[in-house]
């Protein structure tokens, strides 16, 4: 073991030994102080070179130099003894330490040649960067002296930029060459002081290699020993082998009959058992059955549940979904138009934060008014229903009494007549007294509305109540887009505020209408119909038409519809008619003859006659009762109405000429069957205009009357808040002339749309409240204007009429522009019908001054290039009624780009004429146009002008063009493919950039036969600005100069020229294979192909065959001609030779060798793949666990949802956050090699491979001449034009065994194991080829610690079997073998690794623990701790001498106090008189983990008085090993005060007899006194010439802390016969005292000799030392002197 010990690597040997060696310094250090000082510093050494990797400053390499020195010497100490048998072991740690010093050495010197490597490059790269910059400098400076003179002051700014970079950037590099230079000045000085280093350990390094011989030599000799006493254990082992068959034999025929007879009982056994089984299986399968049938029954009922659960989740997401849309697309919107006010007033010059303000505080008080009707309504409602119970319990109660004559008295209208009017008066007192002060003005609209739905409740109440879920579903369901939806405002819909409480009485009548018909049927009529397992629900009977409809009735005359009732339901049913709504019966009746029942789809008729009274429109239902229950039919009566409208409100007339009169007409159209009067009227003040002369504002026209009666308020440009301004201002009287003034003051139209909306609305809303205003007030309302101006648009001849039933009219607008500019008018047409409201509408033009027009006056070329011809035509149009003369001009800087033909022209009275622009950009552009063209953007903006002759006028016209070039750059410039032989081809790239902004074709033309260009063989499209990379491939045919041209041509014919140069090389050597194709080759497999070297240059004439030569040089030299193949490092391929020489007209034999690897990139990716699946696993399972516990919070939050869904909705749907990934990808390059993760991916990689091909192309460098193998190629004339170049495929396939435990991990890691315990680990592996496999195995290392247990012959395709493999070692060090696994095509190698490990522990108490003084019979405790410093776990046990099972034999052995002091080995002193172990300890075994600590408590708890309890404690590792011994002590006493020092004058070991003291017995408790004890102190005295010492030594006196009640709290001591004492030269401090409970004092004693001090009779004097506590005690202290002096030897 030790030879394989010593065959390791060095760096193997400084991971396994480093740990291992400070334990052996800890265990060597109380002997060797000077070695542990040297391994500290060594270690200290390791540390600085580990962590840093280099040595930072002069100090680090002298530290190095210091530690080197001191270990030489300390070795050549140990080596200077020849016997090397008698080597310790330190010795050859200082051995491997050495050599790992010296590997160091070598290592740090490389690493500084390094370094000085790359801190020179960096200097002569920072060297020529200053080189340049300096240059740019330069030129920079040339180029502000030009343009200063130029006095172009951006570009310069620019250059000055630019200069004070050069110059930050030359600083920069100057400091950093100054660094770089002292740091080169710094690693030179630690290479000089590391090479003496060097220098001093070579003689070492000889005196090493000798010992090492030495010991091979000795361990070789120990192997043979070995080998020998193993064969005698064999034969042994053999014969005990046969003994042990012999009786195997004999228990097998005893374990056959055995067998038999078991059989035999068996058998009986199982048919008696069967019997008994099937009665029982019966009897099971029946209550299976039974209990599976309940289980279905259970699921379907669970998963009905389920179903509709999920349908009503559904249904409750599509709401909140609709809500959320609704909610989303009204924030909006709102947003939209506060944008587009703000604009709108900001356009007007107004104060947009006020009009905001304004605006949102109007929104503010509409929605309190809303709310305030929201409450109105509930408070309604609340009544209704406190009515309706009282009245349904009047009504229970003549039910009681008489049912017939209920029901009669609630059919009657006359009877529920009373109670509706009392309803409606208690509505209506509740309105009054609720209306506030701030809202009369709608309190008095809601009581007028009740007032008319009181009078007429027969008539109107024709809606339910669930309409207004209706109405809010119609909401919802409204797009998210509003604008795909009409807009357009019904004029004879009926307002919301005027239907609300029609809605709400018909809704509580029909009410109470239902539940009176519901309870008037007897119970039991009705029932449910189900048929095939399905219910049906709805209404029975459908009804074709659904609605009963009379339109345009005419009051006296009779009219009849016909209806057909369907059976839609699943069986038979029938139908009866109940009646009519109550409110209907003096107008409406029915014809209907009862069918009988009707089979499902079939039919019968109902005719219904309505005979109409009053000319009012009615609603209400027909009722039916079928056998599933009651349906109706609506019904509704709508008398004859005006429904008028426009076909447009917006007349545009356009741009037209001054003094020209156009005309427009809008249609007025009447869809009602109603006629009625209308008048048409336009205001003065609305039509106004929007120039740039105008002085005042638009929206400031208002009457004189309204400002002077305003003269405090300015009115508002918007004309909502004016009008809610004016209208609090002015008060009632003037309302109606306020309603116009907000028409007139109208602000100018702009593009947005927000200003004709607000407005729009705005009159509505004040028409609709003003429907009775007449045509006399209307004529009044007209805006006053200080200045009168022409009137442009105006009304046609039809101003007034009468517009018949469903017909329309048409109205005439006239325009006669008179001032340019814009125009618009307002006009409002009024009717008679009071039902009728006012329509507006506005008509708006512009007015021209200029006859003469362009369609396009903006002209864009688009994008041109130089010398190209652009042309368009330009078309003139004339709104004169005259010919007109024109005159075309360009300007005078683009004459020589620009042209206009014709110059003049003329054109007809409103005709058009076309003139011709021609545009040729030259390369003067830039400079001849000037400020027109940007040089930057490349924009040209040329304005062109048309002269109207005759008038001062002209038309302007701008033509805009991007102007680029069409250049194409070939960069480089020239190209120079350098040398190249024959056989090989060589690429060069070149980079063709389209400089124009328009895509450009190309194509190189006329390439000669040795030149090829791809890709596309050098022809493509490149878009603008594009760079297109072109790879030139130059292959020569002969050597010889190459120089020639290569052409490219655009698309529009341009030529652009490529230089290239090369040479042609004719090597002296060729290859027979230029290219080599393995074959596939398995992973970690090995294939091999040959070729040759051939030399065929054998003759100098060039006449005969071609000449190896350079271009035109000099022919090679016929001779021998040597080869070298360079192989890269990270190649998996092996050429063998790879250096050789061949002689003319011969070859040489070239093996070439292939063995594929995985790549270590592609493991680390994959590593990291199967980290993040991982990861994203475990994220998926922590989220689903997350989900299950939100299911039951989510389906609650559903009920609840369900519940509450007429509530409105607040907040949008909220969604769970979804937790982040919190493991980020790890980094690729930040896996280790031995990782987990890595290894598996590798093994991973290796079962799932498909296969792999890989290229490489190994140069062949030649040289003339042969090489000589002392000399080597030194003396070889060499040319790199020579190079042959050998291209390689490499194709690699999986191999056919892998490793399936252990995630494929084809290393096998026993990790840590303790010395001497044996591991074993089970390997499986599986045959993934499709054939069947025989294995073979490798031989392991007999000596070495790694065995295989179980080996495997055969595998079947697929099959998986075990391999066992054990570990037992036997030293603290790594092993490391290889185990070969061959197979037919492919071989498998397994790493087998582990590492033996000695524990190691560190105790917080050294040897000796002492628990100090303890009253007797009491208890005190104290904790130590130990700590795991090895790498393994440790089982760990405490023992205890005291209770050894080996105590007894030890207790017959003579007493220790016999024996002298050095011979003493007893540690177990006194014991308990009870038998306990007056030492416990806890715990008493378990196990620490690596680097973990472990505190055990020591109880000490002694039952009588003594001074020397002791005894050892263990600790033992793994049951074997005693890892400590730690002493413990103790002493007790009867009295809590104890005295201790001088020389002991008993035994350490007690009497057996237990003898109570005699002096206690019979005495007072107040006199106790024990007997005086003695004390003896020595006293040394050195006499010296100088100023005398005195001797000194101490007693310790103190107080035991205890927990007894009648202790004193502290205790007095007093030596006597003092005066004796100075008189013999003793001096004791302090004398006398008092000692606190707990406390210990130190009582200082010295000697000095007096003068009469003989030294031949040393005196001895003795002292009374009296304590009194408790008890009083006395000590007889004996002091002993002795005089010595000062240069005497002493023992």
């Amino acid at each position: 073991m030790e030879n394989n010990e010593s065959s390791y690597s060095e760096a193997e040997e400084q991971k396994s030994s480093l740990p291992f060696l400070e334990e052996e310094e800890k265990e060597d250090k109380a002997g060797q102080l000077s070695n542990v000082e040297e391994c500290w510093e060594e270690s200290k050494l390791e540390e600085e070179l580990t962590g840093g990797g280099k040595m930072g400053n002069k100090d680090t390499s002298e530290q190095v130099g210091d530690t080197h020195s001191s270990s030489m010497k300390s070795l050549e100490h140990n080596l200077g003894d020849n016997n090397i048998q008698a080597m310790k072991h330190k010795d050859r740690i200082c051995l491997l330490r050495l050599q790992r010093n010296l590997k160091e050495l070598n290592d740090i010197a490389r690493k500084k040649e390094l370094e000085v490597q790359k801190h020179r490059d960096k200097r002569s790269t920072c060297q020529l960067r200053i080189k340049m910059l300096a240059k740019q400098l330069d030129y920079v400076g040339t180029e502000i002296e030009k343009e200063e003179e130029a006095d172009n002051v951006a570009a310069l700014s620019c250059l000055q930029a630019v200069r004070r970079r050069l110059c930050t950037e030359l600083e920069q590099e100057k400091d950093l060459e100054l660094k770089l230079a002292l740091t080169i000045k710094d690693d030179t000085l630690e290479m000089w002081h590391i090479e003496t280093e060097q220098g001093k350990y070579e003689t070492l390094h000889e005196q090493l290699k000798k010992d090492e011989e030495e010991l091979e030599m000795k361990y070789q000799e120990q192997a043979e020993v070995r080998i020998w006493e193993a064969k005698i254990a064999a034969l042994q082992a053999e014969k005990n082998q046969q003994s042990r068959a012999k009786k195997e034999k004999e228990a097998q025929k005893e374990y056959e009959e055995k067998h038999k007879k078991v059989l035999e009982d068996a058998k009986k056994n199982h048919e008696k058992a069967v019997c008994f089984l099937r009665k029982s299986m019966a009897r099971i399968r029946e209550k299976n059955a039974k209990e599976e049938v309940k289980t279905q029954e259970h699921m379907e009922r669970r998963i009905q549940a389920v179903l509709s659960l999920k349908t009503s989740l559904t249904s409750n997401r599509e709401k909140l979904q609709a809500l959320q849309a609704w909610s989303k697309a009204k924030a909006l919107e709102t947003e939209k138009q506060e944008m587009k006010m703000r604009e709108d007033i900001l356009a007007e010059g107004g104060n947009a934060a006020k009009e905001i303000f304004l605006h949102k505080q109007l929104l503010k008080h509409e929605k309190e008014k809303q709310a305030f009707r929201e409450r109105q309504k509930s408070r309604k409602i609340e009544i209704v229903s406190q009515i309706l119970q009282e009245k349904a319990s009047i009504h229970k109660q003549r039910k009681s009494q008489s049912c017939t004559k209920a029901i009669k008295g609630g059919c009657k209208p006359e009877n529920s007549f009373p109670w509706r009017m009392k309803t409606w008066q208690y509505i209506k007192k509740a309105c009054k007294h609720s209306a506030g002060a701030s809202a009369a003005s709608s309190a008095d609209e809601r009581t007028a509305s009740v007032g008319e739905v009181s009078a007429e409740i027969p008539h109107d109440a024709l809606s339910e109540s669930g309409e207004d879920e209706e109405e809010r579903d119609k909401i919802l369901v409204q797009p998210e887009f509003p604008g795909l939806w009409s807009q357009e405002c019904d004029l004879h819909k009926i307002p919301q505020e005027e239907m609300d409480l029609k809605q709400l009485a018909t809704g509580v009548v029909k009410k109470g209408i239902s539940e009176k018909k519901m309870e008037e049927f007897p119970a039991g009529i009705f029932h449910k119909q189900i048929f095939s397992g399905r219910e049906h629900k709805g209404c029975a009977f459908y009804s074709k038409p659904s609605c009963i409809h009379f339109k345009d009735f005419d009051v006296g005359q009779v009219y009849k519809k016909k209806i057909v009732l369907i059976n839609t339901s699943y069986s038979v049913n029938c139908c009866r008619l109940v009646g009519i709504s109550e409110w209907l019966k003096d107008f409406i009746s029915v014809h209907f003859d009862p069918p009988g029942k009707m089979s499902p789809g079939m039919s019968c008729e109902v005719v219904v006659t309505f005979k109409p009274m009053i000319n009012e429109t009615l609603e209400g239902e027909v009722l039916f009762m079928a056998q599933t229950g009651s349906f109706a039919v609506p019904l509704k009566c709508t008398a004859k109405r005006c429904i008028l409208a426009l076909d447009k409100e917006l007349l545009d007339f356009g741009s037209h000429v001054v003094g020209e009169t156009i005309s427009q007409t809008i249609s007025l159209t009447n869809s009602g069957a109603l006629g009625t009067r209308f008048r048409v009227r336009m205001s003065a003040g609305d039509s106004h205009r929007g120039r740039a002369t105008a002085e005042s504002a638009p929206g400031r026209m208002v009457t004189q009357h309204l400002s002077d009666s305003v003269p405090e308020k300015e009115v508002s440009n918007s004309p909502v808040n004016s009008v809610a301004e004016m209208k609090e201002q002015i008060g009632p009287d003037y309302s109606e002339e306020v309603t116009y003034c907000a028409v007139q003051v109208e602000p100018q139209r702009t593009e947005t749309s927000l200003s004709r909306s607000s407005t729009g609305h705005l009159g509505q809303d004040i028409l609709n409240s003003r429907s009775d205003l007449d045509t006399g007030t209307a004529h009044d309302l007209v805006a006053f204007s200080p200045e009168e101006t022409p009137v442009e648009i105006m009304l046609g001849k039809v101003t007034e009429g009468e517009i018949e039933p469903f017909s329309s009219v048409k109205l005439q607008i006239l325009f006669v522009p008179a001032v340019p500019g814009d125009v618009r008018a307002e006009f409002v047409i009024v009717f008679d019908n009071s039902d009728c409201k006012p329509l507006c509408f506005s008509a708006i033009g512009v007015s021209m001054d200029m006859p003469v027009w362009v369609l396009n006056p903006n002209i864009d070329f688009k994008i041109c290039m130089y010398d190209r011809l652009y042309q368009d035509c330009i078309v003139i149009q004339s709104r004169a009624k005259a010919m007109l003369h024109l005159k075309f001009e360009v300007c005078k800087e683009l004459s020589k780009h620009m042209e206009l033909l014709p110059k003049t022209g003329y054109i007809q009275a409103q005709a058009s004429f076309s003139v011709q622009l021609k545009f040729l950009p030259r390369h003067s552009l830039p400079q001849d146009a000037g400020s027109y063209f940007n040089e930057e953007t490349r924009i040209l903006e040329v304005p062109v002008t048309i002269l109207i002759v005759n008038k001062a006028k002209k038309v302007n016209i701008t033509v805009h063009a991007i102007v680029t070039t069409s250049d194409l750059e070939i960069s480089p410039a020239q190209i120079n493919f350098g040398y190249c032989t024959i056989y090989e081809a060589v690429q060069a790239n070149v980079v063709l950039t389209n400089k124009s902004i328009l895509p450009q074709e190309f194509g190189f033309v006329g390439l000669p036969e040795f030149v090829e260009i791809q890709p596309n063989d050098g022809f493509g499209i490149l878009l603008p600005l594009e760079s297109l990379t072109l790879d030139i491939i130059f292959k020569a045919n002969k050597a010889k100069d190459y120089s020639f041209e290569l052409t490219c041509k655009s698309e529009i014919n341009r030529q652009f020229k490529l230089s290239c140069k090369a040479v042609g090389v004719h090597p002296p050597l060729e290859l027979s294979h230029s290219l080599v194709q393995f074959a596939a080759t398995a992973l970690n497999g090995v294939s091999t192909e040959t070729l040759y070297v051939m030399n065929p240059h054998v003759s100098v004439n060039h006449f005969t065959h071609t000449v190896p030569r350079i271009g035109n040089g000099e022919a090679a030299p016929v001779g021998p001609t040597s080869f070298e193949f360079c192989v890269p490092e990270d190649c998996p391929v092996t050429i063998t030779p790879s250096v050789g020489t061949v002689l003319p007209g011969k070859k040489s034999f070239i093996q070439v060798s292939f063995r594929p690897t995985l790549s270590d990139q592609l493991i680390r990716e994959e590593a990291v793949r199967r980290l993040c699946r991982a990861a994203a696993a475990g994220a998926e399972i922590q989220k689903k666990k997350k989900d299950e516990k939100r299911g039951g919070k989510k389906l609650s939050v559903f009920i609840t949802r369900q519940q509450s869904s007429r509530q409105p909705v607040r907040d949008g749907g909220s969604k769970y956050p979804s937790s982040p990934c919190s493991s980020e990808q790890p980094k690729s390059e930040e896996l280790r090699s031995d990782s987990k993760a890595y290894v598996a991916a590798q093994a991973f990689l290796m079962r799932t491979f498909s296969g792999r091909f890989e290229k490489y192309i190994i140069p062949c460098f030649v040289a003339s001449g042969q090489i000589n193998e002392k000399k080597g190629s030194e003396n070889l004339s060499y040319s790199p034009y020579n190079t042959l170049y050998l291209e390689l495929h490499c194709p690699a396939v999986a191999p056919s065994v892998v490793v399936t435990s252990n995630n494929g991990n084809n290393t096998v890691d026993f990790g840590d194991v303790a010395v001497g315990h044996r591991m074993m680990k089970r390997l499986t592996i599986q045959n993934i080829s499709p054939k069947k496999l025989e294995l073979g195995f490798s031989v392991l290392n007999p000596n070495g610690p790694f065995l295989l247990v179980r080996a495997v012959g055969m595998l079947e395709p697929g099959e998986n079997k075990p391999l066992i493999i054990s570990f037992c070692p036997n030293k603290n060090k790594w092993s490391f073998e290889m185990l070969d696994i061959w197979t037919a095509k492919t071989n498998l190698t397994l790493s087998i690794t582990g590492r033996g490990v000695t524990p190691s522990i560190v105790c917080s108490v050294e040897e000796v623990l002492d628990m100090g003084y303890v009253i007797a019979k009491e208890k005190v405790t104290s904790t130590f701790k130990i700590q795991n410093t090895c790498m393994l776990t440790l089982r760990y046990s405490i023992q205890l001498d005291s209770l050894s099972p080996a105590r007894d034999k030890d207790r017959q052995r003579l007493p220790s106090f016999i024996t002298s002091s050095l011979q003493r080995t007893e540690l177990v002193g006194t014991q308990n008189y009870n038998g306990l172990s007056v030492f416990s300890i806890f715990p008493t075994e378990g196990e620490i983990v690596a680097g973990k600590s472990q505190d055990f408590v020591v109880t000490f708890s002694p039952d009588h008085e003594s001074l020397y309890y002791s005894d050892c404690l263990k600790v033992i590792l793994f049951g074997k090993e005693v890892a400590r011994v730690i002493h413990l002590k103790g002493a007790a006493r009867d009295h809590p005060v104890f005295v201790e020092g001088g020389v002991p004058l008993d035994v350490p070991v007690e009497s057996l007899a237990v003898t109570p003291p005699l002096s206690s017995q019979g005495a007072p408790k107040e006199e106790l006194q024990e007997p005086v004890k003695f004390i003896l102190l020595d006293l040394e005295y050195t006499n010296a010439e100088s100023s005398p010492v005195p001797a000194v030594t101490e007693l310790r006196m103190g107080a035991i802390q205890t927990s007894r009640v009648a202790s004193k709290k502290h205790t007095e001591f007093a030596f006597h016969d003092l005066p004796l004492l100075h008189q013999k030269g003793f001096a004791v401090e302090p004398a006398q005292g008092t000692i606190e409970s707990g406390q210990v004092k130190r009582i200082r004693v010295s000697w000095v000799p007096p003068a009469d001090f003989c030294d031949d009779d040393p005196p001895l004097v003795t002292a009374l030392l009296a304590l009194k506590g408790d008890v009083k005690e006395s000590y007889q202290i004996l002091f002993m002197t002795k005089v010595v002096s000062a240069y005497a030897p002493t023992e």
